[in-house]
């Protein structure tokens, strides 16, 4: 796995802060549970409240975890007034969704100035192994805040 080095010194608070404010992370019950330069793991508990009509983890809450896993990797490199934004992302699903917890694990695999590409994968963890469930390929976008113009 490549080395990478942040922009932003802050970047861990940052990344946190802006987990915290993402409201659908807190509805399905997600955690952010590792951050470092180019890669980020995301926990979720398993919930029946999150299944499909099979008793799997639905697979837009799967692919919830890992695209937030890669768009928060991306984050990790980014300038501290930029923020990330999904552009786009191509997911397999390799084996049902089902386990005590989910982990999703985002890494970047080229940074870049405006683009970054990352990689994640999610695994279903049930007594003490894990099993990969889905893999992702994402493109994210830095996005410059801005301050509001007065007027």
């Amino acid at each position: 796995m490549a080395k990478y080095e942040p922009q932003d010194p802050g970047f861990e608070s940052r990344v946190r802060g802006s987990f915290e404010r993402q409201k659908v992370m807190g509805t399905i019950g997600a955690s952010l549970t590792k951050v470092s330069p180019g890669d980020v793991e995301i926990e979720l508990p398993f919930r029946d409240d999150l299944t499909q009509h099979h008793g799997y983890l639905h697979a837009g809450v799967v692919t919830t975890i890992v695209d937030s896993a890669c768009g928060y990797a991306a984050m990790t490199l980014m300038p501290a007034d930029a923020t990330v934004l999904t552009v786009e992302y191509k997911v397999n699903f390799l084996s049902p969704a089902t386990g005590e917890r989910m982990v999703a694990r985002g890494r970047v695999t080229k940074a870049g100035r405006t683009v970054t590409v990352c990689a994640g994968d999610v695994f279903a963890l049930s007594d003490g192994k894990e099993k990969l469930i889905a893999t992702m390929l994402a493109t994210m976008m830095a996005v410059r805040e801005r301050a509001e113009s007065a007027g």
